[in-house]
């Protein structure tokens, strides 16, 4: 409940802040609503009301303000609309026994999570071998870590086409190998900074206390250093995974997917459904939140098992 509680109090802090902007992001539309089924709105001309400001198209028909919490088209649905839009695309789905068809989200949620978990995989080894290196070579670390800096400076949505372009040329066919490439891009750094600061935790006193016993360099990493990066590793795979799945969405946006949280979203950009896209969107947070709490309960089982605190 200590936990929890927080949590609930910043969620209700964030829907009572969305509540409260859909007023003036829908007034427009509402107003428009407003005009063809021939009520009085102020300006009446609709260009008119474009150029001038949300906060006095409010003022001025305050009439009409509640209109804008019940659009089929809003420009921000409420979180009423989106859940139940999610319910419809998702548990209303299962119900009806068809949990897998190309319209429910849990098909789509299917398709992100299996090239998240692949690149996941993959970020992972790649940071923990890179941050092992680093610790135990200093030509290594002198080389690889600025790179490895570097690398996040490029914008993961200019990678990404080139990505998938270049894994086509290669040979590499169908769309997950792609998804999964830039999934481990955008995993591996926090991986790699986070292991790197957990091998190096251990202190000066406790290596030389190793030496007195004559434990070699392995006995010495499988002992010391790699427990003590424990609570360094999980905290870094947590920020890891949900790294991973903004990679695969980001992803599936450039290669014309149909399946997928991110194509659900690119193909509600392009049909102009709203709902669509916030309900993809909820689900891609509600996936990440439950792969974020699986690794902390194996976080919590690990280093209870292990005689630390978690």
């Amino acid at each position: 409940m200590r936990t929890l509680f927080p949590i609930l109090s910043v969620l209700a802090v964030l829907i009572a802040i969305w509540y409260a902007a859909v007023a003036p992001m829908n007034i427009r539309g509402a107003l428009d609503v407003a005009e063809r089924a021939g009520a009085e709105v102020v300006p009446p001309d609709a260009r008119a009301r474009f150029d001038t400001s949300v906060w006095v198209l409010m003022a001025n028909n305050p009439e009409h303000i509640a209109a804008g919490y019940s659009l089929d088209r809003p420009r921000l649905p409420t979180p009423q609309q989106v859940g139940q839009e999610l319910w419809k695309t998702t548990g209303e789905m299962a119900l009806k026994g068809r949990p897998m068809s190309k319209r429910s989200l849990i098909y789509h949620g299917w398709i992100t999570l299996q090239s998240t978990l692949w690149g996941f995989v993959l970020g992972t080894a790649l940071g923990m071998a890179g941050a092992i290196a680093i610790v135990y070579s200093r030509v290594v670390d002198m080389s690889l870590m600025p790179w490895a800096i570097i690398s996040q400076t490029v914008p993961i949505v200019a990678l990404a086409p080139m990505i998938i372009v270049l894994s086509s040329q290669v040979g590499i066919e169908g769309r997950g190998v792609p998804k999964a490439i830039i999934s481990a891009y955008l995993c591996y750094f926090p991986v790699l900074v986070g292991m790197v600061k957990g091998l190096r935790s251990p202190g000066t006193a406790q290596l030389d206390l190793l030496k007195t016993y004559s434990a070699s360099g392995l006995q010495a990493f499988l002992k010391l250093r790699l427990p003590a990066s424990m609570p360094y590793l999980f905290t870094s795979l947590k920020i890891g995974i949900a790294a991973a799945l903004v990679g695969t969405i980001v992803g599936e946006l450039p290669t014309g997917a149909i399946s997928g949280l991110g194509a659900r979203i690119l193909i509600g950009d392009q049909f102009g459904t709203p709902l669509a896209i916030w309900a993809a969107l909820a689900a891609a947070a509600i996936l990440a939140g439950l792969l974020v709490t699986l690794l902390d309960l194996l976080q919590r089982i690990t280093l209870r098992r292990m005689g630390m605190q978690a």
